[in-house]
Formats: structure tokens, C-alpha cells, sequence
């Protein structure tokens, strides 16, 4: 009963808001577990998986009480989620997008905008 109550309340929630914390939780996620596959052993690499797979978890739950068609939420999502990665990106590993992955990610974003607003005649 609880976890349809939380649900509920989660569909509550405005689109863009659970993507930017799904998104969030991804990258988060996937940044500990790159971190502990390349800059850590022992009891600290196995801390990092373990708290990069309970983001990930965090994502996929975020992402699918969206209450949108699975297809449009794709497009506003992976556009959300360029952003949110090249974020992370500095923070993490102080590596900022060069001239191709700003082009590139202005496509990316065109595109999520694309498949999540326009509505066919």
C-alpha cells in the first residue's frame, strides 16, 4: 500500500523534475562505477559498486514513474541526460566537453526536444 502511495505521489511530480533526478541519479551512478573499475581496490572499490548500483536503481525507478508514453519521456530524457552527464563530467573527472561533444550534444538536445513536443496532426 505504501509503495502505491509513493508512486502516486511521484506521478505528481512535474516530467521535467523526475528526468533531471533520474538523469542525476544515472550519471552519479555511473561515475562511482567507473571510479571504482579504474581508481580504486579493495573495500573502497567495492563500497563505490555498491553505491553506484543503488543510484542506478534510483534511476530506472525515477525514470519509469514518469507518468508519459515510454517513447516521448526516450526523447526529453537522453536530452536531460547530456546535459546532466557533461555536468558530471566536470565534477567528477574535471574534463570539459570539447567543440564536438557541444555540437553534437546541441543535435542530442534538438533531437529529445523533437520526439518529446512535436505532436503529429
Amino acid at each position: 500500500m505504501v509503495g502505491r502511495t509513493l508512486i502516486k505521489t511521484l506521478q505528481g511530480v512535474p516530467i521535467l523534475a523526475l528526468l533531471l533526478i533520474a538523469t542525476t541519479l544515472e550519471a552519479s551512478g555511473d561515475a562511482l562505477v567507473r571510479m571504482a573499475i579504474y581508481n580504486h581496490v579493495g573495500l573502497i572499490r567495492i563500497g563505490l559498486f555498491l553505491a553506484g548500483a543503488a543510484l542506478l536503481l534510483g534511476y530506472g525507478s525515477f525514470l519509469n514513474v514518469a507518468p508519459l508514453d515510454f517513447g516521448r519521456v526516450v526523447g526529453l530524457y537522453i536530452a536531460t541526460l547530456f546535459v546532466v552527464w557533461q555536468v558530471i563530467n566536470v565534477i567528477a573527472f574535471r574534463s570539459f566537453p570539447t567543440m564536438p561533444i557541444l555540437v553534437g550534444g546541441a543535435l542530442v538536445i534538438a533531437g529529445g526536444a523533437i520526439i518529446s513536443l512535436w505532436k503529429p496532426a
